[in-house]
């Protein structure tokens, strides 16, 4: 309710107290108003400006938590990818590594690389045949699946499944009586050197460490017998040389480049001593005429070599067969062609 006297008195004082105001500082009161006014505006725009950058500041915020929890979003995906690939990469390496290590056939002479024999690896096989008295063919059988109870491999047993299927062995550290191949008469005990190795590996198992190629492109082992109660991988067997030469169906081989494994040389001329002694074998009548190693530089000053010779006929058809075949493909159209 508004009531005349008392608004006539609100004006009355009002009007008192300006005019109470010394002149000085009635003539200042429009100043500070404007300074005043101006202040306001300072404060309305630092308030303006305050707000704008905080709402830019959330902005930026918000923004780097979308790109962040975008990319904790996508980098398990990536990690994933990564990870697949380096382990996968590892498993095929390692699988490639244990498969060509202990379950990768060496099917012939040509198959063991340098660096197989560079580290004398020993592999294990089935000898399949008995060429000579110090050499046979031995049928690699690598990794299991070979015996009962897990027998899932078989090794061939016809000569057309043995071809380029086997690998030709030279026992180190060993010489025997050479038979009479290649039109040469066989030296003396040589049948009997024969029939004893045929009967102590043909068909069984044999473990041999690969050492090196010889001009005949054997592949010189040290090879061991089975031992009799634990496994190959476990313990090492006789030494087939040793046992030739106890048996006296060979001397102790001392040409160049001659292999003893860890038995040494010395083991070896000691068992040619007592195998001597004991008249065993070839030694039957105290002394040999004619050994081994003579016999074959006799015939390879006479020419007669007639090894060699067929060792290197064969090489040059297998060259040969592996040209032919090469002409059958597109080289051969192609040369018919342009006939």
């Amino acid at each position: 309710m508004h009531l005349p006297w008392r608004r006539k008195q609100q004006e009355s004082e009002e009007h008192t107290s300006e005019s109470s105001l010394p002149s000085e500082q009635r003539a200042q009161s429009p100043r500070w108003s404007a300074a005043k006014n101006t202040s306001k505006t300072h404060v309305a725009t630092a308030q303006a400006t305050t707000q704008r950058t905080l709402q830019e500041c959330n902005s930026n915020v918000q923004n780097r938590l979308r790109a962040k929890a975008y990319e904790l979003g996508s980098r398990p995906i990536a990690y994933l990818v990564l990870s697949s690939f380096v382990l996968g990469s590892v498993s095929t390496l390692g699988a490639t590594f244990v498969y060509r290590r202990y379950f990768r056939r060496l099917r012939t002479a040509e198959w063991v690389t340098p660096d197989v024999l560079q580290r004398k690896r020993w592999v294990r096989g089935v000898v399949t045949s008995v060429g000579d008295a110090d050499n046979f063919r031995l049928y690699h059988t690598p990794g299991f699946g070979w015996r009962w109870p897990l027998r899932f491999r078989r090794v061939p047993t016809l000569s057309k499944e043995l071809k380029e299927q086997t690998i030709h062995i030279r026992i180190a550290g060993v010489d025997a009586p050479e038979g009479s191949h290649f039109g040469r008469q066989a030296q003396p005990y040589a049948v009997e050197a024969l029939a004893w190795l045929k009967g102590t590996i043909e068909g069984r198992i044999v473990y041999c460490q690969l050492v090196r190629r010889d001009q005949y492109s054997r592949i010189v082992s040290v090879v061991t017998l089975p031992p009799p109660f634990l496994p190959g991988w476990l313990s090492t067997g006789r030494s087939l040389a040793l046992e030739m030469i106890r048996a006296g169906t060979g001397l102790t081989y001392e040409q160049a480049g001659a292999e003893y494994g860890k038995y040494g040389k010395d083991e070896f001329l000691k068992a040619e001593a007592e195998s001597r002694v004991a008249r065993r074998g070839m030694w039957k009548h105290g002394t040999v005429g004619e050994t081994p190693a003579q016999y074959k530089r006799r015939h390879a000053q006479n020419g007669t070599d007639v090894e060699a010779q067929a060792q290197g006929t064969a090489k040059a058809e297998k060259v040969k067969e592996k040209e032919n075949l090469r002409e059958g493909g597109l080289r051969g159209i192609l040369k018919r062609f342009w006939a």
